[in-house]
């Protein structure tokens, strides 16, 4: 798998893609100019000046509050929220603590966590998670400091290696560990490392080492609550964590950022260096590379599959759900079988269900509701897609294995917000819920509103209420039910006036009088009244006349039919509270059939 990084950048954001492209690398090769159609879009990360991650961070925090029942401790590190602790991520010098489903380092007896740390205490913190939605920073005491090769964590000890590398390759980086003394702490060989040899981990410890001499020393030197250490920018920390072999190429267009990479390779892999290139191009970077499609994509609930299948990406508090439609593809030949229709629609489903995960960053619990498949061989092939797939996903992930139903549980580590998260927010009119009530259910609720409404206005004969025309159409439409129906129980006449840009839950009394003085405000015009309309569409039950509105007052036109879509000059003939009717004027008529409009319209 080849990668490429692209690095676009400006003084509100920067934005990181991946791109990824089946194949070997040939270092030696002339390097190409210009975007690789090979290359697809695996991965997107987008930071702005206002949400900037914090994860990697480390602060000197102070215990605020201990919690036994939670067996966490809530920690003060000078952010908005305090972060959360858990007893699992406590490390304390000489102190043997026990773990969690991962068996105990020593005997901790009936010892609580409220014995181990104290409201007021300093501790020294990293960030492990970031701040997500009404939860704060998730953090851990045992420190871990990046290279490129190697995390070092100075209160750890010996050496581990990534599972994510081959048995033959982790037992090889063992070997290769073994001729590097380790003075201190405890080291954990990345998956980057793989073809490493021991004189790049040689060459990296010094430089670890140094960072956490820095870092000791901003801690003595520091006040809690306060940062001491920040984690690199976003474009270092994407490079680092993919710069291996596989790395062919990171294209910048910004020259700072492009100096930083330069800097950073200059002091950690001087190999590399060359392969960093400043963009000179014309045009932006993400348009030319194809990446502002994919970062639109991010948006949209439906991501179409080659065949013609589509997947619905839907996200809840509690999950993601990922459904599986079959769309318009039906099959190859005349000989096609369902069963091997449905298997090729979940076989690219599998692999972009992996891809839409890695680019919007999906975190969590996810649900993937494959098409039934008869066949358990092929449900075995559908699985085995998904997990090869995830062999690419640099994310810690769990997969549970496919169900009768065809349904797949997996979780995947939540650490920042995604593209997604970053770019939205939720809707002010549904609130994130994707449905609002209806007009019909709002005009429902108002009448039974409008009933205590009158009680503080005993002595009026009308009311003029400020309603949107969508909600007053429910009001007056269909014989106007239910106008009748409010207008009898209370004894009183009511009048609407709104525009379009009113709330459909807004509702106020703009007058409370009598009959004729709410009329003469409510009502916008009087018999023998000349007016520009446009007619919108054809009268409802007559089959000659037109409509225009007008914020919800409607003006039936006679003989208006021919003319809908056009601007016309009418004549009041008769004007309701509600409704209006008219006839067309001889020079709107002539102005109509000309196409044109003499003044000004009302619309």
């Amino acid at each position: 798998m080849r990668n490429h990084v692209l690095v676009s950048g400006d003084e509100a954001e920067t934005r990181v893609a991946l791109l990824e492209a089946d194949g070997e690398v040939d270092v030696a090769a002339e390097p190409k100019k210009g975007p690789d159609p090979k290359f697809k879009v695996a991965e997107l990360y987008l930071e702005r000046r206002t949400t900037k991650s914090i994860v990697g961070n480390v602060y000197k925090g102070k215990v605020d509050n201990v919690v036994t029942g939670l067996e966490a401790a809530f920690v003060d590190i000078g952010l908005e929220k305090n972060g959360f602790l858990h007893v699992d991520e406590i490390v304390l010098p000489g102190v043997e603590i026990p773990r969690r489903g991962r068996g105990a380092k020593g005997k901790a007896g009936d010892s609580t966590i409220s014995d181990l740390l104290k409201p007021g205490q300093e501790i020294t913190v990293q960030v492990v998670k970031d701040p997500l939605k009404t939860k704060g920073a998730r953090l851990s005491m045992e420190i871990a400091i990046p290279g490129r090769f190697l995390v070092y964590s100075p209160q750890g000890e010996g050496v581990g290696v990534s599972r994510r590398l081959p048995d033959r390759e982790r037992d090889r980086l063992r070997r290769a560990a073994r001729e590097v003394e380790l003075e201190q702490g405890g080291v954990i060989i990345r998956t980057a490392a793989h073809g490493a040899k021991a004189e790049d981990i040689g060459r990296e410890l010094p430089y670890l080492y140094k960072l956490a001499e820095v870092l000791e020393r901003r801690v003595e030197e520091t006040v809690a609550p306060a940062p001491v250490f920040q984690e690199a920018d976003l474009p270092v920390r994407v490079v680092r964590d993919i710069a291996s072999d596989e790395f062919e190429k990171a294209v910048v267009d910004n020259k700072k950022e492009y100096d930083r990479l330069i800097s950073f390779f200059t002091r950690t892999a001087p190999e590399l260096v060359d392969r960093v290139e400043l963009w000179e191009g014309g045009g932006s970077l993400f348009d030319v590379y194809g990446v502002e499609k994919s970062v639109q994509s991010t948006l949209s609930a439906r991501v179409d599959l080659p065949s013609g299948g589509y997947l619905i990406i839907d996200y809840t508090e509690a999950l993601t759900v990922i459904d599986v439609n079959s769309g318009s593809f039906v099959g190859r030949g005349k000989a096609a079988r369902l069963e091997d229709t449905i298997t090729k629609t979940n076989l690219e489903a599998a692999e972009e269900a992996v891809r839409q995960m890695r680019l919007r960053d999906i975190g969590g619990i996810i649900v993937i509701d494959f098409i039934d498949m008869a066949r358990a061989r092929n449900r075995d092939a559908v699985l085995k897609t998904l997990r090869k797939s995830l062999d690419h996903d640099r994310t810690k992930t769990f997969v549970v294995e496919i169900s009768p139903l065809g349904l797949v549980e997996m979780t995947r580590q939540n650490v920042t917000d995604g593209v997604r998260e970053i770019m939205t927010r939720p809707c002010r009119v549904c609130n994130g819920e994707g449905v609002v009530p209806s007009e019909e259910t709002i005009a429902i609720a108002f009448a039974r509103k409008i009933r205590e409404m009158v009680k503080d206005h005993p002595e009026a004969e009308a009311l003029l209420l400020q309603v949107n025309p969508r909600v007053t159409a429910e009001f007056t439409g269909q014989g106007g039910w239910l106008l009748k129906g409010l207008e009898l129980d209370t004894g009183k006449r009511f009048f609407f006036e709104g525009s379009e840009g009113l709330p459909t839950d807004h509702i106020d009394v703009l007058l409370a009088s009598t009959i004729e003085k709410v009329e003469e405000r409510a009502v916008p015009f009087r018999a023998g009244d000349e007016v520009h309309v446009q007619l919108i569409e054809p009268h409802m039950f007559r089959a000659n006349d037109a409509v225009a509105k007008i914020d919800g007052y409607i003006v039936a036109v006679k003989d208006g039919m021919p003319f809908v879509g056009t601007r016309v000059m009418v004549r009041i003939e008769k004007a309701g509270r509600n409704e209006a009717e008219a006839v067309i004027v001889d020079g709107g008529l002539d102005a109509a059939q000309a196409g044109i409009g003499s003044g000004k319209a009302v619309s």
